[in-house]
């Protein structure tokens, strides 16, 4: 048995005395991702409700609703401790989410319920992930990010892919009203694995917990994000990332939204034919992140990690701009997906590990919500105005090619800038000669 255990640390770059927290980092995506993408399929089913046609108002209401929301989190933070961060956040969600299930069950057919919905879980989706990770960066040092980001990343990668199977099967039978309040007992659920797991390392404190102890709250005020990102180079190189990043998805999501309209008219089948096509990318990100991105981000550097599907997507969107079937398409979509969940969002979260406490939380939120539903929004309306001058999509999926290739330019030099920050502060940590 000790033979077995060894050889399965081994194979996931496992030190001694970090399997419980690994677990406990594991569930916390779980059941954060197994309750999102049981609520995904149900967005995209709302979204498409509106028209296809006013998506990007979508898009632009969620960017306002972004900035409405994030000063508020900002004095959450600061004001808080910062084990209680996430617990605080996710219990006010989840009571969101149970008005949902009421409105839901009351008003089924509502336009403008449907409408606040797809903006409410877009702001959900990037705050409650970028906490879930701005924990990890702060409970784990930059080596065990390295080695471990990407196998805890396969737990949300497992939560997206049960997510949609469960989300298939059930709503049917329950409605979108009753998936809302199962998706909430799971947001519960996360909240004790992030307890458990800060419980961990309060008792196995690194210097730099001792110095800012989660006891303590982080103080500032609720714009120091904004303010931290303007003055900082390197995190002006990952709002860019962001901003890029977004743009490409934003561009392939548009295409996706038009099929699958176009395709099926029923409600429920839809919800049905994204919760599959979660299902197919979740299947594909989970192999890459138990096997591979470790051993990438070790031997190669956090780099090879930012570059790789940026580059894949620049070849994608040459291939359709060149012949835009729906095969095609379908392969570019979900080689984008897996590739961020799989490379792209664990080496973005491994930039992070250099950074002080307080921009782990305040401007990683900042960047990760505030900026992406900015690239959100104005890549909506770029995609919209492309889509009207020019009714064959050759010239939208150019643009996308050119945005992908600037992505891969910006992904090395953040590759380069981290690789840099770690050696300084690797040093600065270095004991002084006798």
């Amino acid at each position: 048995m000790r033979t077995w255990r060894r050889r399965l640390d081994q194979a996931l770059t496992l030190q001694p005395g970090e399997g419980p927290a690994v677990i406990a980092g594991l569930s916390l995506f779980y059941l954060l991702f197994t309750g999102y993408f049981m609520l995904r399929p149900v967005r995209e089913t709302m979204g498409v409700a509106g028209g296809i046609d006013n998506l990007q108002w979508l898009f632009t209401g969620t960017f306002i609703a972004t900035l409405m929301c994030l000063p508020l989190f900002g004095w959450l933070v600061s004001k808080v401790r910062r084990r209680h961060i996430l617990p605080w956040t996710y219990g006010f969600f989840a009571s969101n989410l149970m008005l949902f299930a009421v409105l839901f069950a009351a008003q089924p057919d509502d336009l403008w319920t449907a409408r606040a919905f797809y903006i409410w879980l877009s702001v959900f989706n990037l705050l409650s992930i970028s906490l879930a990770w701005s924990v990890l960066a702060d409970v784990f040092t930059t080596e065990q990010g390295k080695r471990l980001f990407g196998l805890l990343a396969a737990g949300a990668s497992c939560g997206g892919l049960s997510g949609p199977i469960i989300g298939t099967l059930l709503v049917a039978p329950l409605g979108h009203a009753g998936l809302v309040v199962v998706a909430a007992a799971c947001l519960l659920g996360s909240v004790a694995a992030c307890a458990y797991l800060q419980r961990w390392r309060e008792r196995r404190p690194l210097p730099a917990a001792v110095a800012h102890p989660t006891s303590r709250p982080l103080g500032g005020n609720p714009f120091a994000g904004a303010t931290a990102v303007l003055r900082s180079p390197y995190l002006l190189g990952i709002a860019l990332f962001v901003v890029l990043l977004a743009s490409v998805s934003t561009f392939l999501y548009f295409e996706q939204a038009r099929i699958v309209s176009e395709a099926f008219t029923d409600r429920t089948r839809q919800t049905q034919v994204f919760g599959l096509i979660d299902t197919v990318v979740q299947a594909l990100a989970i192999l890459t992140q138990v096997f591979f991105t470790g051993r990438l981000a070790r031997r190669m550097g956090v780099g090879i990690l930012l570059v790789a599907v940026p580059l894949m997507m620049a070849v994608g969107f040459i291939g359709l701009a060149l012949a835009p079937v729906l095969g095609l398409f379908v392969v570019v979509m979900v080689v984008r997906r897996a590739g961020e969940y799989a490379l792209v969002r664990p080496g973005r979260e491994m930039l992070f590990t250099v950074l002080p406490a307080e921009d782990k939380y305040k401007a990683k939120s900042f960047i990760d919500t505030v900026v992406y539903r900015a690239g959100d929004a104005l890549s909506g309306w770029l995609k919209r105005g492309l889509d009207l001058l020019a009714d064959h999509p050759q010239l939208a999926m150019s643009m996308g090619a050119v945005l992908a290739l600037a992505w891969a330019i910006v992904g090395t030099w953040l590759g380069r800038r981290q690789q840099a920050e770690e050696s300084t502060g690797a040093q600065n940590k270095l004991p002084p000669p006798i």
